[in-house]
């Protein structure tokens, strides 16, 4: 059925971002209708749960978006996100549009030209209406900066969001944005979605190209990738932002249009290992355990096969090749604002233990992290001849306190770095695999937290067809919405 152009600002913004897409092309309702109804949405959720920050002037939006409405009249449809509000992270450059990324250093920091997202968000038809909240520099799975403060969870707004694309997750989950993109380096699109109850994924490494950025080849830490509240909406818009461009000569150069396509959801007989808190090597909360495993049971309702099952590495390799590799690439992106001590004073103190770390280490260091990388990848290229996925919670404990600054204890262990308690990401990170974060539940005192379904490299259509299989036996996001949005 179709939705009601005379609708209210809430019936609007619940549409999900393909419904919204084609009732915008058939003219159901306006562009304008549509950022009004936003722009309402964000007045009444926003002022609590900072999600959005450098939002732009409501009458700039309006007239923009009704030129929107004026090239329809004009038989002029630029693409699928034709009229959408969106609200790029605020790590990713937006022409005209501050970027700070949560740092003072850069609070006043307006570019020039957009990031290769940016441009494919827009030439798909987005307006943007300002940045999602991140941790400066996008360091620390937890939403918080001098620039912005603290963005609140949508469920229980005295805990943290997650990150670093927590501002996303919030806003995607309070239908602030009808999708949302982030990036991930240390499970910042999963831990999030994870924390929020909506869906982050992580693509292959090179499915979305990054940049323009100085180093076009050794950065293959970090992706960018999208966020929604469906598995279709993810896909459609991982449509957009994925596909080859010549400025990031590793990207991928498959056909992004197999995204846009209906998603499978026929996964009977599909192999999934249950890897669980790494054989007792992670922390995790028994509970957060417990839910996951809970989740799995539904996957094994849809008549996959969830089986108890460890890659053969030692995992003190992979956190210590992640950390040498991910150090030195803050230090030499860092040096400069360390060198000087101004500006040095202005950094987080987990920046300067990266760059402290980082200045330590030798290239015979970089050498071995490249050794036990490639390893890391060896030994699950060895799991994927007996699973088709694997699977991890995403993120080791329920969502904490909003004022801390980071766990420094999960289930009785201490922590000894900032992100020791995120180490459940890394994983699929450092073999640059597709990871994507589905609901996988709530706690007794209702804290949602995400469960990770991971595939092989390149296979991200896989990944996306098994969340889609789930997403259609539990409909966790529709089932459970915020509480903001059922008291408003």
């Amino acid at each position: 059925m179709a939705p009601e152009s005379s609708g209210t600002a809430n019936e609007i913004v619940t549409w999900g971002a393909i419904e919204l897409s084609r009732a915008i092309r058939e003219r159901e309702v306006s562009c304008v209708e549509v950022m009004a109804a936003f722009l309402e949405q964000i007045g009444r959720h926003n002022p609590v749960h900072n999600a959005i920050v450098s939002l732009r002037d409501e009458g700039e939006l309006l007239e923009e978006t009704a030129e929107r409405d004026r090239d329809l009249d004009q038989g002029e449809y630029r693409g699928w996100m034709h009229g959408f509000p969106q609200a790029p992270k605020d790590l990713t450059s937006t022409a005209g549009i501050r970027t700070t990324m949560g740092s003072r250093l850069f609070q006043e920091n307006i570019p020039a030209a957009d990031s290769i997202l940016v441009e494919r968000i827009r030439r798909a038809g987005s307006v943007l209406i300002g940045k999602t909240n991140t941790p400066e520099f996008g360091l620390g799975s937890h939403t918080y900066n001098d620039v912005f403060g603290a963005t609140r969870n949508a469920y229980v707004p005295d805990r943290t969001a997650g990150g670093s694309s927590g501002g996303a997750a919030v806003a995607l989950a309070l239908r602030m944005l009808p999708v949302a993109d982030g990036s991930d380096a240390m499970g910042s699109l999963r831990n999030p979605a994870g924390y929020n109850n909506v869906l982050g994924f992580r693509p292959s490494w090179g499915r979305v190209p990054g940049g323009p950025a100085p180093d076009v080849f050794y950065q293959q830490l970090s992706s960018e990738g999208p966020m929604a509240r469906s598995v279709a909406d993810l896909a459609m818009l991982l449509s957009t932002l994925a596909g080859y461009d010549d400025r990031a000569p590793l990207s991928n150069t498959e056909d992004p249009s197999v995204f846009a396509r209906p998603l499978s959801t026929v996964v009977r007989g599909r192999r999934i290992a249950w890897l669980g808190d790494l054989g007792g090597y992670l922390a995790i909360e028994p509970e957060v355990l417990a839910l996951c495993r809970s989740a799995l049971e539904e996957i094994e309702g849809v008549g996959c096969v969830v089986e108890e099952a460890l890659p053969d590495f030692p995992f003190e390799r992979m956190w210590s090749a992640w950390t040498t590799l991910r150090s030195l690439g803050q230090a030499g992106r860092h040096r400069e604002n360390y060198a000087d001590g101004d500006r040095r004073a202005l950094l987080k103190p987990e920046i300067v233990w990266e760059i402290e770390h980082g200045m330590g280490l030798s290239g015979l260091d970089f050498h071995q992290a490249a050794l036990d990388r490639s390893g890391w990848y060896g030994a699950l290229r060895a799991l994927f001849q007996r699973y088709d996925y694997f699977a991890l919670p995403s993120a080791q404990l329920l969502p904490f306190d909003v004022t801390l600054d980071w766990p420094h204890e999960v289930a009785g262990r201490a922590m000894d770095s900032y992100h020791r308690w995120m180490e459940v990401v890394v994983p699929a990170s450092l073999a640059g695999l597709p990871a994507i974060s589905v609901p996988a539940g709530f706690s007794e005192d209702g804290r949602p937290i995400g469960l990770q379904l991971v595939g092989p490299a390149k296979g991200d259509l896989g990944v996306l067809e098994l969340a889609a299989a789930y997403e259609a036996a539990t409909q966790w996001v529709q089932r459970r919405p915020p509480p903001a949005l059922t008291t408003a």
